[in-house]
């Protein structure tokens, strides 16, 4: 039964009123789920006490009763969601004012089946509204902060680390967390498995996103597209699950929202309905922002759907690539672009008029009009009642915003758009520290094309840097001894179908050489090479610190005959080699799993008898591309690690192409460990150079005591010393330290 939009807003309202006497149900029952803040608290201060065994039960309480206490509330919408159906199918039948007793009947029977659903599982302190301060300790992931200390001093590593990791998902520039992190991988018994995400339940649609995008890098779209109609699904059920949160939630008062001058029953009501409503909307934007990310991404259901209905056309599913696109006009009716792609796959489908119109998704359409009107009411409220609202959807249409607000939201429109547009066109700036142009001592050596010819940033070609002997030595390695999928985790085809990869570690290399199956002179020049190439970008970019070796890695890719045939992919896609690039927003986040220690890549190549295989520059959005470099022996491209050089190669559609992939990072932290390895073994007399750790702390942690362990805690290695804006939290004033960004 439909409701004229004021009688909503005031029955919406009259139902989240009684959430705010929360439940009568005992607080003595001690199966009922207790406060999580209360939990929380209570751990943290055994964690000052150095009560590690008890900080962390109570801290883990905390997390899985913050767990059940949403689970219940999601059971108790769906159980009650019938609830005073009978009567509120009255409210359009009754004369007078009668309607309004009929809508506070059916609220009264919705509360009171909430008020004991809630309450046969949570206590009534457990129902009360946690303070922001909480909210933010577990939206910022501040508790596996604590975690991952408590369960180092208990000498529980794998857990640590698990801590570890979810925190720092969440934290991705947190140096301390990232330091500790290596710290971990170099201990007994921490394996790569230890380091998980643990609150990956909320966050499974941003795996479907990332694993959609990269099919389609690959043209297997078949397979993105039933990926992208998952995340699509998933998100869906994501803001389902946060708008019932809103929902059941305790809410609080008006005036407790600071609140001007609220007077009566409907201004009350008015006022929590909008609330509510904007709760609800919000939504949208929690769902769109991923872990460690302050903004969240515009248009993100939309994106989505664009994505699945190329994704869809490519693969033959024509009519779905139609309903998917139907779908997405519900966002942006009026968008040329999806129109004429509508044109476009109704002549290719062909057949009958019903076939080639299929009706848009219906999940999707309940989508678009239940926020429609709430909208509707949000601005109806900020027109009227002061109201303030901030939409958080970019395709909002003009006829939902009243005529008096209208100016003012277009011009606000027209600035993001604006901004956006500033954004893309001026110019980047690298921060890598890097400058090009310094001098290139080694003889034969010729600068081919600088930033200018390149179009970009810290960016050089040599030439001259090997020999055609040079390149031949390394070329017949490569066909002896080069493993397949080598440095791809076994993967034969990491990039594309259409090519395999086989590469060859000079740790291998060497180990092989010493087992007589090569020369130890070609395994010698395979890191000569390496450090030349180090010599000669270390001077051109007149780095103000070290340089060292990051990973060194020979790599040859191959075309697979008679599989060349339409390939529209590309070798190996468009990326950036410190940071995750999303082409769709232009963004690039410094986070795992990207090598973020990187600061400067090379690729030194070996021959050219091949078809293909270019390497490119782009920009940020992975389409316009700004250089191309050819691949000849002894050529060699370098340039900055970050977001100012996306790249990507060229389909490579016949023969074998062969190339030295190098990256180097300014912090010896980070420097390649197995090629000091093989270094210390060829000291003089064949002895091994005594590592020295250059972690906070001393000491990498391998073959370590537990009372090492501890000792090497207390002197920083891995720092449980807490301050929150410059003061240091005791137990004595918790209340006053705990609340911030701990830095460990």
């Amino acid at each position: 039964m439909a409701l004229s939009p004021d009688l909503f807003a005031v029955y919406v309202a009259s139902q989240v009123l009684f959430l705010c006497g929360g439940s009568v149900s005992s607080d003595g029952v001690s199966s009922l789920l207790q406060p999580y803040d209360f939990l929380y608290y209570t751990g943290v201060r055994s964690y000052f006490n150095g009560q590690w065994a008890k900080a962390a039960e109570l801290i883990e309480r905390s997390l899985v009763t913050k767990e059940a206490l949403f689970k219940v509330r999601r059971q108790c919408y769906e159980e009650c969601g019938s609830t005073g159906g009978d009567v509120l199918q009255k409210l359009d039948t009754e004369e007078g004012s009668l309607w309004d007793l009929w809508a506070l009947d059916w609220v009264q029977k919705k509360a009171e089946c909430l008020r004991f659903c809630v309450g046969r599982s949570v206590s009534h302190v457990g129902q009360l509204p946690v303070s922001t301060d909480i909210e933010y300790e577990f939206g910022s992931r501040n508790v596996y902060n604590f975690l991952q200390v408590t369960y180092y001093k208990m000498e529980k590593l794998k857990k640590a680390a698990a801590a570890a990791q979810t925190y720092f998902v969440a934290n991705p520039t947190h140096l301390e967390m990232r330091n500790n992190i290596e710290k971990y991988r170099r201990m007994d018994g921490v394996s790569d498995e230890a380091f998980y995400d643990r609150e990956t339940d909320s966050e499974k649609h941003w795996f479907l996103y990332d694993s959609a995008l990269q099919l389609e890098e690959t043209s297997k779209w078949a397979q993105a597209a039933d990926e992208w109609r998952a995340c699509v699904n998933e998100t869906l059920r994501q803001i389902e699950e946060c708008r019932v949160q809103c929902v059941v939630a305790a809410q609080r008062l008006p005036e407790d929202r600071g609140v001007d001058t609220v007077d009566g029953v409907f201004e009350k009501a008015a006022a929590l309905s909008l609330s509510l409503l904007s709760c609800q909307q919000s939504c949208v934007t929690q769902v769109a922002t991923r872990p460690g990310r302050v903004s969240s991404q515009d248009d993100f259901l939309p994106t989505q759907l664009e994505h699945l209905h190329l994704a869809q056309f490519k693969a033959g599913d024509v009519r779905g690539a139609v309903q998917t696109l139907r779908s997405l006009l519900l966002f942006y009716p009026s968008d040329k672009d999806s129109i004429d792609n509508l044109q476009l796959y109704q002549e290719t489908l062909g057949g009958d008029k019903e076939s080639q119109d299929p009706q848009p998704a219906q999940d999707i359409v309940r989508y678009v009009k239940r926020s429609l009107e709430e909208k509707e009411l949000l601005y109806f409220g900020m027109e009227n009642l002061n109201y303030t609202f901030t939409d958080p959807d970019l395709w909002t249409p003009e006829d939902v915003v009243p005529e008096s607000l209208r100016e003012s939201w277009k011009a606000e429109k027209d600035k993001m758009t604006e901004k956006t547009k500033e954004e893309e066109q001026q110019e980047e700036v690298d921060d890598s520290g890097f400058f090009a142009g310094g001098p290139v001592r080694q003889v034969g050596v010729t600068i081919t094309m600088d930033e200018l010819l390149l179009n970009g940033t810290n960016r050089v070609v040599l030439d001259g840097v090997t020999t055609e002997k040079e390149c031949d030595r390394m070329l017949q390695l490569a066909a002896a001894v080069a493993s397949a999928g080598d440095g791809y985790r076994g993967r034969r085809s990491p990039h594309t179908p259409h090519e395999t990869l086989d590469g060859l570690t000079l740790l291998r290399a060497v180990k092989l050489a010493q087992d007589g199956l090569v020369n130890q002179t070609d395994a010698k020049l395979l890191h000569e090479l390496g450090e030349r190439a180090r010599i000669l970008l270390h001077s051109y970019f007149r780095s103000p610190s070290g340089l060292f070796v990051a990973f060194t890695h020979l790599v040859c890719r191959s075309a697979i005959e008679g599989d060349q045939e339409g390939r529209m992919d590309l070798s190996h896609p468009v990326h950036v080699d410190n940071c995750l690039l999303e082409p769709d927003t232009r963004q690039c986040w410094k986070e795992p799993p990207a090598f973020i220690h990187r600061d400067l890549s090379a690729i030194l190549y070996l021959n050219d008898n091949f078809d293909g295989g270019e390497f490119f520059f782009t920009n940020r959005d992975a389409k316009t591309v700004t250089a191309r470099v050819k691949p000849t022996c002894g050529r060699l491209v370098g340039f900055s690690s970050g977001p100012i050089n996306p790249h990507g190669v060229t389909a490579l559609t016949k023969g074998r192409r062969c190339a030295l992939a190098l990256w180097f990072t300014k912090e010896k932290l980070y420097r390649d460990m197995e090629r000091e390895e093989v270094e210390n073994g060829w000291a003089p007399g064949g002895q091994r150079v005594a590592q020295t750790d250059d972690m906070a702390g001393g000491g990498g942690g391998q073959n370590r005591t537990g009372e090492e362990r501890s000792e090497g805690l207390a002197k920083g290695s891995i720092r449980p010393v807490a301050k929150v804006n410059g003061k240091c939290c005791d137990d004595q004033r918790l209340t006053d330290c705990y609340t911030g960004v701990i830095t460990f």
